[in-house]
C-alpha cells in the first residue's frame, strides 16, 4: 500500500510539473475559451470540454518536448562515445603521442609513425627519446608540479628535422598526458637564409665601401697634387659604386621576385622575338669577349605563357654568363627546341664551350651569393645573385632549370618552359 500511494504521489508530481511548463499556454487557452462563452453565450458544457482538451494537448506537449529532448541526449552521448581519443589523435596533422603516469606511450598517431618510426603501445618514451631536454620535459609533467610545458626538440635521423615539444595531461584524474611535435625545420632553414642573406649582403656592401674610404683618404692626403694617381683613383671609386648600384639593383629585383613566387604571368611571350632580342642586347659584350653567338632555333611558333620581361632577364643572366666566363671557348650556342619531357612544352639552351663548372658546384650554383670563383666573379662584375634571381624568375613560371657540365668541356644551362 506504501508503494502504491508514492507511486500516486510521484504520479501526481509529475503532471504537476509538466502543467506547471505549460501554464502560459493553458492560462491563454483558458481565457480565450471563457471569452467565447462569455460573449456568444454557448453552453458550460462545451466549455468544460474545450478546457479538457486543452490540459490533454498541454500534456502530449510537454511529452513531446521532453521525448525531443531525451533524443538529442541520446544522439550526442552516441556521437561523443564514437569520438574516441584515437580518432581525435589521427585527425591531428601533427604528430602526437598519449602516454600515462610511466611514461610509456598508450596511442601514436600517423604523423607520429611516419616522423619517428619504431614506436608502439608500451615502448618507454624516456628510451625513445633520449635528449636531454626532452628528459627534463617528461620529468616537469609527470611530477605534477606544471599542467604544461614547451621545449625545442631536434630529431637528427632518417633527416635531421626541428620541433617545437608541447607536453599537457589529458583532462582530470585520467593519469593521460599527450606529447604534440610541432615541425619548425622550414622556419628555422627561413631564419638561416634570412641570416645568410643578410650577412652576405653586407659583406659584399662592405668591401667596395672599405675601398673608396682608402681611396679617399689618400686623395686627401699623399696623392693630393697627383693628377694620374687621382684620374687612377677616382676610375676604382667609379667601378666600385657601379658594383654596389649592380648589387643593390639586384637584391631589390630578387626581393620583388621573392614577395610573387606563385603569381603566374597570364601573357604569351614570344621567344624566337625574346631570345633574339637577348642576343641583339649582348652584341657587343660577346664581341669585346671574342665570344660568337650562334643560333639553332627551331621552326614554327615558339610561343608560351609567361612575362616578357621577367624571361628576357633570365636569357640574359644566362648568356652573360656564357659569354663571361665561357669566354675561353670562343663561341656561345643559343637553341630552341620543342619537348614533350616532362610535360608539353619548349626547352631553351645556352652553351658554352669555356672551363666548366666542377660537379660539387652545380647544386648550390643558384644559391645566393654562391660563387664557383670569387675573384673571377667579381673581376667580370658579378654580384652572385643572377643565377638565383633566374631560378625565381623560373618558379613563378612553372619552368625548370638543369645544368649539365664537365671540366674543361663548357656548360650548358637548360630551361624548359610548359606550353599550357
Amino acid at each position: 500500500m506504501a508503494e502504491t500511494s508514492a507511486e500516486r504521489q510521484g504520479a501526481a508530481q509529475t503532471v504537476a510539473i509538466r502543467l506547471w511548463h505549460s501554464r502560459l499556454l493553458l492560462t491563454a487557452g483558458i481565457i480565450a475559451v471563457l471569452a467565447v462563452y462569455w460573449f456568444a453565450g454557448m453552453s458550460g458544457y462545451v466549455v468544460l470540454l474545450a478546457c479538457a482538451v486543452l490540459l490533454a494537448a498541454a500534456m502530449l506537449q510537454t511529452d513531446a518536448a521532453r521525448q525531443s529532448a531525451e533524443d538529442a541526449a541520446a544522439i550526442e552521448a552516441s556521437g561523443l562515445q564514437r569520438l574516441s581519443g584515437e580518432y581525435l589523435a589521427a585527425a591531428v596533422a601533427d604528430p602526437l603521442i598519449i602516454f600515462d603516469r610511466t611514461a610509456m606511450i598508450v596511442h601514436a598517431n600517423a604523423a607520429a609513425f611516419a616522423a619517428f618510426g619504431g614506436i608502439a603501445p608500451g615502448l618507454s618514451l624516456s628510451l625513445k627519446f633520449r635528449a636531454p631536454e626532452m628528459q627534463t620535459l617528461l620529468d616537469s609533467i609527470l611530477s605534477g608540479n606544471v599542467a604544461s610545458d614547451v621545449v625545442d626538440y631536434t630529431e637528427k635521423l632518417p633527416v635531421e628535422r626541428a620541433y617545437r615539444v608541447s607536453a599537457s595531461s589529458v583532462g582530470h584524474g585520467t593519469d593521460l598526458y599527450v606529447l604534440v611535435f610541432k615541425d619548425q625545420s622550414e622556419a628555422r632553414r627561413i631564419d638561416r637564409m634570412r641570416a645568410d642573406f643578410i650577412a652576405n649582403a653586407s659583406h659584399e656592401l662592405r668591401t667596395p665601401l672599405a675601398s673608396i674610404s682608402g681611396f679617399i683618404e689618400t686623395l686627401r692626403g699623399p696623392a693630393r697634387g697627383d693628377p694620374a694617381a687621382r684620374e687612377q683613383f677616382l676610375q676604382i671609386m667609379q667601378n666600385q659604386t657601379g658594383r654596389m648600384a649592380r648589387l643593390i639593383d639586384d637584391l631589390l629585383s630578387l626581393s620583388r621576385l621573392e614577395m610573387k613566387p606563385y603569381l603566374k604571368p597570364g601573357t604569351e611571350v614570344d621567344l624566337r622575338q625574346t631570345l633574339g632580342s637577348v642576343i641583339d642586347s649582348l652584341g657587343p659584350l660577346a664581341r669585346e669577349n671574342g665570344v660568337a653567338i650562334e643560333r639553332d632555333f627551331a621552326e614554327g611558333p615558339l610561343d608560351v605563357p609567361g612575362d616578357r620581361d621577367e624571361l628576357f632577364q633570365v636569357f640574359e643572366n644566362l648568356l652573360e654568363n656564357a659569354c663571361k666566363y665561357g669566354q675561353s671557348g670562343g663561341r656561345v650556342v643559343v637553341s630552341i627546341a620543342r619537348s614533350d619531357i616532362p610535360e608539353p612544352g619548349i626547352d631553351v639552351a645556352i652553351r658554352d664551350f669555356g672551363p666548366g663548372i666542377a660537379e660539387e658546384h652545380i647544386p648550390r650554383i643558384t644559391e645566393r651569393f654562391y660563387r664557383v670563383d670569387v675573384e673571377n666573379s667579381r673581376t667580370h662584375k658579378g654580384t652572385g645573385l643572377g643565377l638565383s634571381i633566374v631560378k625565381h624568375i623560373l618558379t613563378r613560371h612553372n619552368a625548370r632549370l638543369s645544368i649539365k657540365s664537365e671540366v674543361g668541356k663548357g656548360a650548358a644551362f637548360s630551361v624548359h618552359l610548359p606550353t599550357r
